[in-house]
């Protein structure tokens, strides 16, 4: 049993939680990734899944899922490379390298998992580690773990990080990391200033694409929509987004992943995803590919939202994605609006810090390409209401 003082410890930091809105609990959610989840018994419109082209509940990926089990099993039961590989396994990773236009790819029991890998197989003491402010924590835990020097730059602020990479223009290991969109504002990152700026500081390249697959580049991410894709050295994606599932995936160079399946401790110690996830990833790498045109038709209706909203004189920063914040301030204050939207009919992610930062507490939109007519005249509906009583 933990020592009194330890109890009296967490006591104290779960009650300061509590007086600043910041205590978290798990929500009395029932099938959370479909478009209408049950919340308390009532039923709302989700707003606040990654699930951006409604792919979870897909038919064709259930079916893939359950023939993986019948053929496979339950489980791996150990890691890749002991004996938790199967062909299906192979046959996926094959297939997002032949998507992503790239050499060779290899799975992850996550998104999160495949940037601590990254960082721990390319980074070290003697790295130095170019990262946007505002990327992924993953990210920066990686960097963190790696023990790298940690090179800050303000969010999209290409100027700064030039300035940056001059400064240490000399160093013998250096990496830029940066997402594609930005998880939490929804906008996107300058990825060709930022190739231009690797390629002449000779930096690594790596990018995580985990929001922008399956919506920008055909499916392919935000890089090989701004034709940069053959410049950045290592990809990161995710299937637990637009593809409905789960696991991350790197994808690239065949000696940079040969040396990552080496080095990357959150690969070599873990047990590999089951063989149902990868039969359900299979299915929506065919979807993405086949059917492109439901990223592009998202992000019709993100624009056409972001523009109602902005009219309203809502706050959407500087959203361009399926993503669109509306920054209401202070933490009580996104609270007390999620609760109003439940009683509109919709379900929208409340996100305090640390998640953002102090002041910026928001409602986190998450638009699904299956959204109806009356499905946004819904949302817009709810948002006008809204305003009427925060104007109150």
């Amino acid at each position: 049993m933990a020592s009194k003082s330890i109890y009296n410890l967490i006591e104290g930091e779960l009650a300061a939680l509590e007086e600043k809105s910041l205590l978290r609990g798990i929500p009395d959610v029932e099938n959370g990734a479909a478009k209408e989840l049950l919340f308390s018994g009532r039923l709302l419109l989700n707003l606040a899944s990654n699930d951006y082209l409604g792919l979870a509940s897909d038919d064709g990926m259930k079916q893939a899922a359950i023939e993986a089990v019948k053929r496979y099993g339950c489980g791996a039961a150990a890691s890749r490379l002991v004996t938790g590989n199967f062909s299906l396994y192979d046959q996926l990773e094959k297939s997002v390298a032949e998507f992503k236009g790239q050499d060779d790819a290899m799975l992850f029991s996550s998104g999160y998992a495949a940037n601590l890998a990254i960082m721990d197989s390319f980074a070290g003491r003697h790295s130095i580690v170019f990262s946007d402010k505002l990327n992924h924590a993953s990210i920066l835990d990686g960097i963190k773990m790696s023990g790298a020097r940690h090179i800050r730059y303000r969010h999209n602020d290409v100027s700064l990080l030039k300035a940056r990479m001059e400064a240490f223009k000399d160093a013998a290991s250096k990496i830029l990391v940066t997402d594609t969109i930005f998880s939490m504002d929804g906008d996107l990152a300058h990825i060709e200033e930022i190739a231009d700026l690797c390629d002449f500081y000779d930096v690594m390249l790596v990018v995580d694409e985990a929001h922008a697959e399956g919506v920008f580049g055909r499916g392919r991410g935000l890089s090989y929509e701004r034709k940069v894709a053959q410049r950045v050295d290592l990809h990161m994606g995710a299937f637990s987004k637009s593809f409905g599932s789960l696991g991350g995936v790197v994808s690239g160079n065949r000696e940079l992943i040969s040396y990552l399946r080496n080095k990357g401790r959150s690969f070599v110690f873990t047990t590999a995803l089951p063989p149902a996830v990868i039969g359900a990833n299979l299915a929506a790498l065919e979807l993405v590919k086949n059917n492109h045109v439901q990223g592009e038709k998202l992000l019709e209706l993100s624009a056409e939202l972001k523009e109602f909203l902005v009219a309203a004189d809502f706050d959407c920063a500087d959203s361009q994605s399926q993503i669109l914040p509306v920054i209401v301030g202070e933490n009580d204050a996104a609270l007390s609006a999620q609760r109003f939207l439940m009683n509109e009919g919709l379900y929208v992610a409340a996100i305090r810090p640390p998640t953002v930062p102090h002041g910026t507490a928001r409602l986190r939109l998450s638009l699904r390409a299956d959204f109806t007519k009356y499905d946004m005249d819904k949302i817009k509906k709810g948002f006008m209401n809204l305003k009427r009583e925060l104007s109150q």
